[in-house]
């Protein structure tokens, strides 16, 4: 197969931002070889905000891709010292939970996709509601669920964290370095500190909640209630005392004593106070974190993904699926953007996928599948089935589909809000690819920040990911949600890492995922299209223009899409909202030469190798 490598266009300002990020050696501040591993911390050029083009990055013997520069380079650097893809992904997370705490980190979860040239392996760190948790847990004294926004910014929206313990379980599998090894690039940027990003700045700026936090206040705003400025740079003692003990004493250092004491201590002390205890957090290593990765067909390839609790890969199949019953326009993408008829197709296929997600799809160990297998969602006669409903005009709304005949006895979930998350893909020296998508769950998560027991400054931020979980147990009709709230359940999560391959062959071809929330799902399955229907390399197809729907009206990115497409779509019916969609899609693909990254023009990312 020929990948076009045409570049994006790009200023010659971000170009050489990009080179500078590649000269390591000649740009160290310092440099610390604790643990075995000699980590630079590289130079950290002021990255720009809003949609800022960028080059795409081609290399011939390994990539890392990451929404921040010093986590992309952490990655980097692992695998230059002899590190594995997983290991990369290690050093990448615990990067980020200290230059992007917005959006992952360790009081988090994820789900990584890892190929070791045979096998896809699937390891799920999804967190899990506390034991004391029941359907009636966002529910006030006359049995209506609280206001969203109150149960996210809430001791209750916390799920017991499962980032730590996967990413151990994962390295045990397939880690090269020692475990204490990865930790040297987090542990070195958290005691010398890291430059405040032009990012990072602005969310902390809009942010009100976590100014009331009683860590989170102190350690991200001066006395004056101002956020850190950009180029401050900030240092994070706390966290790095609790990765060295991590990396020391392993997981334990994390699941017992004094960090889950103190988890457990801020989320009971908020004056909305949820019921987590230590011994949830105790108990959360004893899982199996060993999933079957679901993998199926599409045209000429083989693209896997995660199964539920996670509703990306069986959606994205499904929207996929569904188009391909369907007679394919002329054209289905010119002078940049979709063209309307391929994009009717598309947003008709999604409400139909939406409407399956909301009434299917929660946590397997509580829910039983659609006739007992989560495929039958994806069932080719089932896909042509949904196909038969899209018309030429919009159906407004879509019902869920009742795959093998049976009826479900399951009411449908309603939208709420979902955001934030980070997205890593990494090809090592050996051809083994990583594909994790990490999050906690809101922007800065639930706002409680906790230090671990160290009563050092700093620390990490914990989840609001049981708001993932419907606030309603029931339906208008008395009918139970799938994804309600219940003991240990894990939340359904939009997350979709995804791994492609030649389905004749089985070469693998490229990783790619992004953050978003629901709109996730729409993002993936973009860059899937736009790099193997449309012929685009990774960082073209990043680039298009977004657009989603969640079986209601269409969402298309602002500013992003001619007048003509978009009346185009309102002629066919469809209510059209125009707003920013920010994905931050991070994409490796195999070349004939190597390999080619993308990173998001939309968020600060970068794609570094060799």
């Amino acid at each position: 197969m020929t990948v076009n490598l045409r570049f994006s266009s790009f200023t010659l300002q971000l170009l050489f931002a990009s080179i500078i990020l590649l000269l390591f050696a000649a740009a160290c501040d310092t440099a610390d070889e604790q643990a075995g591993v000699a980590y630079t911390i590289p130079e950290q050029p002021e990255m720009p905000t809003g949609f800022n083009p960028k080059p795409g990055w081609a290399t011939s013997e390994f990539a890392v891709a990451a929404a921040n520069p010093l986590a992309t380079d952490a990655g980097y650097q692992i695998i230059q010292a002899g590190g594995s893809a997983v290991d990369a992904a290690i050093a990448v997370q615990m990067v980020l939970t200290l230059v992007e705490p917005q959006s992952s980190g360790i009081g988090g979860g994820a789900f990584l996709l890892a190929w070791d040239g045979s096998l896809v392996h699937a390891y799920n760190g999804r967190e899990t509601a506390p034991s004391g948790a029941d359907e009636n847990h966002f529910l006030d004294e006359s049995g209506d669920p609280i206001p969203f926004r109150d149960a996210v910014r809430s001791g209750l929206s916390a799920g017991v964290p499962g980032t730590v313990a996967m990413l151990k379980h994962a390295h045990e599998r397939q880690g090269v370095l020692p475990w204490a090894d990865l930790f040297t690039p987090a542990i070195t940027l958290a005691e010398e500190g890291f430059r405040v990003s032009p990012r990072l700045h602005g969310l902390l700026e809009g942010e009100e909640a976590l100014r009331h936090d009683p860590i989170g206040s102190r350690f991200y705003y001066d006395e004056d209630g101002e956020a850190r400025p950009v180029g401050h740079n900030l240092r994070n003692p706390a966290l790095a005392e609790i990765y060295r003990q991590i990396a020391q004493r392993g997981i334990a250092a994390f699941y017992t004593g004094a960090v889950a004491e103190d988890i457990v201590a801020r989320i009971r002390a908020h004056e909305r106070p949820g019921n987590m205890t230590v011994e949830d957090i105790n108990n959360y290593p004893d899982q199996d974190f060993d999933v079957d990765a679901m993998c199926n067909d599409w045209r000429a390839y083989r693209i896997c993904g995660f199964p539920p609790p996670s509703s990306g890969h069986i959606a994205i199949m499904q929207m996929l699926g569904i188009m391909e019953h369907l007679d394919a326009p002329e054209t289905g993408f010119e002078n940049g953007t979709p063209t309307a008829e391929w994009l009717h197709q598309y947003l008709e296929a999604a409400k139909l996928a939406f409407a399956d997600r909301n009434q299917y799809v929660a946590d397997p160990n509580f829910v039983e599948a659609p006739a007992g297998d989560w495929q039958s969602l994806l069932n080719p006669d089932y896909l042509r089935e949904r196909a038969m409903l899209i018309g030429k005009n919009s159906m407004g709304s879509a019902d869920p589909g009742n795959p093998e005949d049976v009826l479900s006895m399951f009411g449908m979930m309603q939208s709420q809000p979902d955001k934030g998350t980070s997205h890593v893909s990494i090809v090592d020296r050996d051809g083994n690819a990583v594909s994790m998508t990490t999050t906690i769950e809101s922007g800065f998560g639930n706002r409680i920040m906790s230090d671990g027991g160290t009563g050092l400054e700093g620390g990490f931020l914990l989840n609001n990911e049981l708001t993932d979980l419907s606030l309603r147990p029931y339906d208008d009709d008395g009918n139970p949600i799938a994804n309600r709230v219940e003991p240990n359940k894990r939340p359904r999560s939009s997350m979709s890492p995804t791994l492609i391959f030649d389905r004749e062959t089985g070469d693998f071809l490229a990783s790619v995922g992004s953050p978003g929330g629901a709109a996730i799902i729409h993002y993936t399955a973009k860059a899937i299209v736009g790099m193997y229907d449309w012929g685009l390399n990774a960082q073209e197809a990043i680039d298009i223009p977004n657009f989603a729907n969640f079986n209601g009206p269409s969402v298309l990115e602002q500013e992003m899409f001619p007048a003509e497409i978009i009346e185009a779509l309102r002629a066919m019916g469809h209510q059209i909202d125009e707003r920013a969609l920010t994905s931050g899609l991070q994409a490796i693909q195999v070349t004939e030469d190597g390999f080619f990254g993308g990173a998001d023009p939309r968020r600060e990312g970068v794609v570094i190798g060799e």
